[in-house]
């Protein structure tokens, strides 16, 4: 088993059972994401990435927060009186791990939202490729209250995973929606009690690892990607994922599912997965 333990300043980070749980740890600020703490995550999702034990990573909050957005104090007030190459530095990255990394990560993600969860905290929420809120959660893109735009790519992230109404109403008035809500607009997939939070995550992370990881990394990725492309394109360029999950996969899963299910009778594709 991987160990990690104290490797980290900002971020507390153990493996355990095939799952990665990735905690953002300032609870003092609410998990508010400083630079040191974007640089940190960077390196960690670089390591979880090579790391054989690690199946699945769940990327959560420590105390009653899951982040509350960017640190005010460290990314925007003492960046902004810094010299200009310094502040393409800090974005940069903030944007690195945030979306650019966590977005087309090679394994699962999933966002465990514990509580709150405000601002540049959707950027990371919705590049997770799912996510799981407890109903006592508090979300809000509170920017416009307090002077600025909503920053980072959260209008975005928005606009890619909410409606067209329900981004504006929330984007333009600054309210507060809590969990139930938040998986009614789609912004996360479930929501439930937190006192279940975590054994809900558990067991979506459980079920992602029963599957092929070249298959299901080649699903997800060729899913994002398609969104940006046109109908043509996507025709060769999902053609061509399929292609590279059969010469990549060294479960043979393609081969092996037909046998079971053609040959064998032994599974109900749609119902039950292959045999690994």
């Amino acid at each position: 088993m991987s160990n990690y333990e104290g490797r980290w300043k900002t971020v507390e980070v153990k493996v355990e059972e095939g799952i990665a749980w990735v905690t953002l740890n300032r609870p003092e600020k609410r998990n508010a994401m400083s630079p040191t703490l974007n640089r940190e995550m960077r390196e960690i999702l670089e390591t979880l990435e090579q790391d054989a034990d690690a199946g699945v990573v769940v990327l959560t909050g420590a105390g009653d927060a899951w982040t509350a957005g960017m640190d005010l104090k460290e990314y925007f007030r003492e960046v902004d009186a810094g010299p200009e190459i310094l502040q393409e530095k800090i974005r940069r990255e903030a944007s690195e791990w945030q979306w650019k990394l966590l977005r087309m990560y090679s394994k699962p993600t999933i966002a465990m939202v514990n509580g709150w969860c405000f601002g540049g905290g959707f950027s990371p929420l919705v590049a997770c490729d799912l996510a799981i809120a407890a109903d006592e959660a508090t979300f809000g893109l509170s920017e416009v209250n307090w002077g600025i735009p909503p920053g980072n790519l959260v209008s975005k992230a928005m606009a890619d995973t909410v409606g067209h109404r329900e981004s504006l109403y929330y984007i333009m008035t600054g309210r507060t929606f809590d969990g139930v809500k938040a998986a009614q607009m789609g912004l996360v997939n479930k929501s439930v009690p937190l006192a279940q939070l975590r054994e809900e995550t558990v067991t979506l992370a459980r079920e992602l690892l029963e599957k092929n990881p070249v298959v299901l990394r080649a699903a997800k990725i060729g899913f994002k990607r398609c969104r940006e492309l046109n109908w043509e394109q996507n025709e060769d360029y999902l053609y061509a994922k399929l292609d590279q999950a059969r010469l990549r996969d060294p479960e043979h899963g393609r081969e092996e599912g037909m046998k079971q299910f053609l040959d064998e009778k032994s599974i109900k594709p749609g119902l039950q997965t292959y045999r690994r």
